[in-house]
């Protein structure tokens, strides 16, 4: 084939490209809304965009709804009423218990005591008491202000939780700012809570770690300074993929965590095993913590919402420190290669 008969087969196939798109765009119609203030309810692009009721009876331009509202299907930012599902609580409490614990690890990793003095027990009951002081004030603090009870928007999928990635450009013209928090409170509690739990920490803590355990108690607060901004970073960027997997990642930690606390165990018989979480009360506590934590995110996934068969799948919370003990004969590295 010569050049030029490559050059026109190239240029009709361009201009049949072009005449199609061309076909195709026309026949396609822009997407159409009222830009400005309308005295009727009218649709907003996006699905978090929505109109406020003026003081002059109409509505307002598409925009971001406030604080505590959310668009409805009209678009029109209505008032969340609702109560926290019974999966928001236990999301509200698995971000609580979170900094908690840390704090108990905190305490324990820099005390470097395998039993527990009084001066670890006080600093573990003032991080307990710091945290329910926090969780009362985000509740008091929260609308409406000076009542425990919470009034939510619901979660209805995990964009809900990133709203500034779905700010709308209609016809591909001005971006519409409709950046918002549809999971209203759900989002800005945890970050009242880590809040004020640290004004509570740096208030109580040092004074107690000063009487009672100076030296670790100290490293203690100043680690906590340290994870403090880190759960604020994670909670930013990450707080609705945690929202969906949080059950999950409860009962795999806990998992994890138990076998770790046994493997760290120098004697590594049976007999031995099963004598330290009894008698030592150190090891006890951690062992029923994790058998604690291994419940909250079952109850988290079943929701009990069949109560007796979720009831009796309690009763397994035990099974993987059961199974640790009862095979690690088989996995001990000093039993490997003998009979």
């Amino acid at each position: 084939m010569s050049f030029s008969k490559t050059i026109k087969i190239f240029v009709s196939f361009s201009m049949s490209l072009i005449f199609m798109m061309v076909m195709i765009s026309s026949s396609v119609e822009a997407y159409s809304y009222i830009k400005g203030e309308t005295p009727v309810e009218a649709h907003c692009p996006g699905e978090y965009c929505g109109r406020i009721r003026l003081d002059n009876g109409n509505w307002s331009s598409c925009q971001s709804c406030p604080r505590g509202y959310r668009a409805n299907e009209s678009s029109s930012c209505a008032l969340c009423d609702s109560e926290p599902t019974f999966y928001d609580s236990m999301y509200l409490g698995f971000m609580g218990l979170l900094s908690l614990l840390m704090h108990w690890v905190c305490i324990d990793r820099h005390a470097r005591s395998a039993r527990f003095t009084v001066g670890i027990v006080v600093q573990h009951l003032s991080a307990l008491a710091e945290s329910v002081l926090a969780a009362a004030g985000t509740l008091l603090l929260t609308e409406p202000i000076g009542s425990v009870r919470v009034t939510s928007c619901r979660v209805k999928s995990l964009a809900d939780w990133y709203t500034v990635a779905y700010n709308p450009t209609p016809n591909y013209e001005q971006t519409l700012s409709c950046t918002q928090e549809a999971v209203y409170p759900l989002y800005s509690m945890v970050f009242l809570y880590y809040t004020l739990s640290l004004v509570a920490m740096v208030t109580i803590r040092p004074w107690l770690a000063a009487r009672y355990l100076p030296g670790s108690g100290s490293r203690a607060v100043f680690t906590a300074l340290y994870f403090f901004p880190s759960l604020v970073l994670v909670h930013a960027i990450f707080a609705g993929i945690l929202y969906e997997i949080f059950p999950y990642l409860v009962m795999v930690a806990s998992v994890i965590s138990v076998a770790v606390h046994y493997a760290c165990q120098l004697n590594q018989q049976m007999r031995a095993l099963v004598l330290h979480s009894v008698t030592e009360l150190r090891s006890a506590v951690i062992v029923l913590g994790h058998w604690l934590l291994h419940a909250y995110g079952l109850v988290a996934v079943t929701q009990l919402s069949r109560p007796l068969l979720h009831s009796l799948m309690l009763l397994l919370v035990p099974f993987p420190t059961v199974f640790y003990i009862i095979t690690v004969r088989f996995t001990d590295p000093a039993r490997m290669g003998t009979s």
